[in-house]
């Protein structure tokens, strides 16, 4: 995103106070000064670890909720700073990893291989989440293309586990 003037930023004292911005800027990790995404994407290894022994019921309900929410945390977050998708709303990136590990095993090498299986087609946007991304505004945009992006990284990671393991 190329801009000649620096977008508007919660203050740290603002990320800590307004839930919105503290979960939408993913605990933070959305300050990062190069590549938001990325680091909002990492931010949700170490929570994935925490949940990854859910049973499969009780994980897709986590990703339910946590899409949920963030349709709510990521509008309320991006009207406040009036920038449809900042690039420090990372929450999306995090429940796309979440998705993305949906029935992997929880070994190291393999949330490694979900993160940049999610990053590429996070990234590249293949269709339809370049279409979703253009055409879906508001909390629920900001979150459908990441999470279309993410079915393709499962769907990936799928056909990797199958062929390794």
């Amino acid at each position: 995103m190329s801009q000649s003037h620096p977008l508007p930023m919660p203050t740290r004292r603002e990320l800590f106070s307004n839930s919105n911005h503290f979960f939408a800027f993913g605990f933070g990790s959305g300050f990062a000064p190069k590549a938001p995404g990325t680091a909002g994407t990492l931010a949700a290894i170490p929570i994935y670890w925490l949940i990854s022994d859910l049973s499969v019921p009780l994980y897709c309900v986590w990703l339910v909720v946590t899409f949920a929410l963030g349709v709510y945390w990521c509008e309320k977050s991006s009207r406040a700073l009036s920038v449809h998708d900042h690039p420090g709303i990372v929450w999306d990136e995090m429940v796309g990893y979440w998705l993305t590990m949906l029935l992997a095993p929880p070994d190291w090498y393999w949330m490694l291989a979900g993160f940049v299986l999610f990053r590429i087609f996070d990234i590249a946007k293949p269709w339809p989440v370049s279409l979703a991304d253009r055409k879906i505004s508001g909390g629920l945009g900001i979150m459908v293309d990441d999470v279309l992006a993410a079915v393709y990284a499962w769907l990936a990671m799928q056909l990797l586990i199958w062929l390794v393991v």
